[in-house]
């Protein structure tokens, strides 16, 4: 019985973590070419992983499987898309 309690309180725990993402559509539609990092940041939080190739700094919130990416020029957004996030 305790197995089962455990698993169940396991289950609601990733359920909560997921739901309190903020890589959701709602944010998504938020972001505007112009928007600095730190607006982007605050936005949907702090990146999973960024890239500086030139002067061009790519960003990725999400995972592989369910991401936004948003490309910054001069700390500004210049090129932002998403994949799964319907």
């Amino acid at each position: 019985m305790k197995t089962l309690t455990r698993l169940l309180c396991l289950a609601a725990l990733c359920a909560a973590a997921a739901a309190c993402s903020k890589v959701t559509v709602e944010n998504y539609d938020k972001i505007k070419v112009g928007m600095t990092y730190e607006e982007v940041k605050q936005l949907l939080g702090a990146p999973n992983q960024c890239s500086d190739v030139m002067t061009v700094k790519s960003c990725t919130w999400g995972d592989e499987k369910r991401h936004v990416q948003v490309s910054f020029v001069a700390d500004q957004v210049v090129l932002f898309n998403s994949e799964n996030l319907r």
